[in-house]
């Protein structure tokens, strides 16, 4: 059985294994790098550096003077920034500007100085000196069996890092002495690249964190990539889409969280249809009682006198707007209750704008149509009519006196944009978002002289919707309003196949 864990006790998990690998990781750089003290050190590439560094100085001042010794190794000593001294295991100096030596560093200098085997067949030679007509033997040949010791500590007042390495060098005037010591001191650890060299721990440190990455970085993408679905879906399900879903492929708590917004959208999605169906049966009930009164009022009007007919026809007026409003509610309950069984076709935009443009914009109001004749998109031509209607209406109703209103589309990548323009005063910004709303209304008025009830562009929104298209609202500037629809173009073959 698979056992799911908590999202909080993964990544506790994840972060006690990553400090546990990263722990070892330094237990054992340190283990290899610091075995017992400082001298593990210069068990890398620090200790080949000062033995390469010593044997090369033991060379050069194996073909030197030793009067010329100091100046040999002050060019060394400049070179690496290091001071470089000489000295013999009695702590006695051969070599370098004079310096007192700490006790510890008398202490290792001594200690370094193991007796070297004498090669087979070589030690007579050793006691009788060197063959005649040859200068005085200062490097021993071959080099000693004994691995040449080096050591690294820090001592002295003020403290200071001192770093020893046997040389194969003799001094001229003692035949039998054993190799002397080559001691290199600095005021820092890093001894201008001789003591301590950045690169393993640099080194260390990026593949740590590296490594970290890597170890991380697919829990917190799969975090991440459920977190940002979740995220596009509620957004989708904010705009109304309430047949979002989100992919439930998790046990956790982001899982269930997965499971509760689908559950969540299901519920708004039945709630708002059932309110639809509501308002979409109301309607319809409504429309007998009020096609019974309209009769009861035409009967009336041809009986009443004179003096009743003012009355009568105030009241026709009211009757006409309840019919108006319920022709709202039934063309808002239509368009939004079953979208997918609506056909979708090729639609000529242009034939489809011109006649609202002369039906709904009076002579006061400037409309300007700028359509090309050969765009069609994909709609249901009866929805994609009531939408413009409604939104050229709407912009005359507002806007009709502060300037021209433009109907206009273009093509723009898979869409194609129709826009309604005006230079009215346009929607409060905080209120922008919710015009679409069924209902909604920026005045509190409900009159049919300032608007009606509010369910003109909710029902541009489920036509738009229902035709597989979307609708937006946002202020012109300075002034205006501009909505903006989007609709799939119509197919090559559609085009084609369509009459003109």
């Amino acid at each position: 059985m698979k056992v799911h864990l908590p999202i909080y006790v993964r990544l506790l998990l994840g972060f006690l294994l990553n400090l546990v690998f990263l722990g070892a990781v330094f237990y054992g750089f340190f283990r290899l790098q610091f075995r017992v003290d400082m001298d593990s050190l210069l068990l890398g590439r620090a200790g080949d550096r000062i033995q390469a560094v010593g044997e090369l100085i033991a060379a050069e001042l194996a073909d030197t003077p030793e009067a010329d010794w100091n100046q040999v190794l002050d060019r060394f000593s400049q070179a690496y920034r290091a001071q470089l001294l000489l000295f013999r295991a009695d702590g006695v100096q051969a070599g370098g500007e004079a310096i007192e030596l700490p006790a510890a560093v008398r202490e290792r200098i001594a200690g370094s100085q193991e007796p070297v085997p004498e090669p087979p067949g070589r030690s007579s030679i050793a006691r009788r000196g060197p063959p005649p007509g040859r200068g005085p033997m200062r490097r021993w040949t071959p080099p000693p069996l004994n691995p040449q010791p080096k050591f690294m500590l820090r001592a002295g007042d003020p403290s200071r890092y001192w770093i020893g390495v046997r040389l194969p060098l003799a001094e001229p005037a003692r035949m039998r002495s054993p190799p002397l010591v080559l001691l290199a001191v600095s005021d820092s650890l890093r001894g201008g690249g001789l003591f301590f060299d950045p690169i393993p721990w640099i080194a260390m440190g990026f593949g740590a964190v590296l490594l970290s990455v890597l170890f991380w970085t697919p829990l917190v993408h799969r975090l991440t990539r459920a977190i940002g679905q979740m995220t596009r879906a509620t957004s989708r399900i904010a705009e109304g889409r309430f047949d979002t879903r989100v992919p439930v492929q998790r046990a956790d708590e982001l899982g269930r969280l997965a499971a509760s917004i689908n559950q969540l959208a299901a519920r708004l999605a039945d709630f708002v249809q059932g309110q639809k169906r509501f308002l979409g049966d109301m309607a319809h009930e409504l429309c007998a009682p009020l096609a019974r009164i309209q009769m009861a009022l035409g009967v009336l009007e041809q009986r009443a006198d004179p003096g009743s007919q003012t009355q009568l026809q105030d009241l026709q007026v009211e009757v006409e707007e309840m019919s108006d409003i319920i022709h709202d509610l039934l063309s808002f309950t239509r368009a939004g209750l079953q979208p997918e069984h609506i056909t979708l076709e090729s639609v000529p935009l242009l034939e489809i704008a011109q006649p609202i443009a002369a039906r709904e914009a009076p002579r006061l109001a400037a409309l300007e149509v700028r359509i090309d004749p050969a765009c069609r998109v994909l709609a249901e031509p009866d929805l994609l009519r009531r939408a413009l209607a409604n939104l050229v209406r709407n912009a005359v109703r507002y806007a009709g006196s502060a300037g021209p209103i433009l109907l206009a589309a273009e093509s723009s990548g898979d869409r194609v944009l129709v826009r309604v323009s005006d230079s009215g005063p346009g929607v409060p910004e905080e209120t922008l978002h919710r015009i679409f709303d069924p209902f909604f209304r920026v005045e509190p008025s409900r009159s049919r002289e300032t608007g009606g009830i509010g369910l003109g562009l909710a029902i541009v929104k489920s036509c738009i919707e229902a035709c597989q298209g979307t609708v937006v609202a946002r202020n012109r500037s300075p002034s205006g309003l501009e909505v903006e629809i989007a609709l799939k173009p119509a197919p090559a073959d559609h085009r084609a196949g369509s009459p003109s």
